[in-house]
């Protein structure tokens, strides 16, 4: 049988309409699909307050952050540097920017800029059972 050739150009044009008709379907399905990520944590178990005696301090890299247990308390701060979020290295008496040089004391406080910001202050929760949990927000 010989299939004329407006006949195949018939065919030849709905086969290309179907496909790419399908490949759509199948990328908005793919799009619609699609699996983000979870939020990061928000809240992070720091075990016992016992593991930190009076006058530490702690770096935690994983958070990027720095606890102090002092008189009045544990407080915790960001190493996050204020000026363009560089992690901050420790220092004996504080905290410097390995990008532009801010430096930062135990405090938290603006000891050289660019910085103009002190770090974030963090929230740290001590439990009835003596556990400590740190939250960014």
């Amino acid at each position: 049988m010989l299939v004329s050739r407006r006949d195949f150009l018939k065919l030849a044009r709905e086969g290309l309409l179907w496909l790419s008709g399908a490949l759509t379907l199948g990328g908005m399905l793919r799009f619609l699909d699609f699996e983000t990520h979870p939020a990061p944590p928000t809240a992070f178990p720091l075990g016992p307050a016992t593991r930190y005696p009076l006058h530490s301090r702690t770096v935690l890299e994983d958070i990027p952050a720095v606890l102090l247990h002092t008189e009045s308390g544990f407080t915790a701060r960001s190493l996050t540097c204020t000026h363009l979020g560089c992690a901050l290295a420790q220092t004996p008496d504080g905290f410097t920017c390995p990008c532009h040089g801010s430096e930062f004391g135990d405090d938290g406080g603006v000891r050289r800029g660019p910085a103009e910001k002190p770090l974030t202050a963090l929230r740290v929760e001590q439990t009835l059972a003596g556990e400590l949990i740190l939250h960014l927000v």
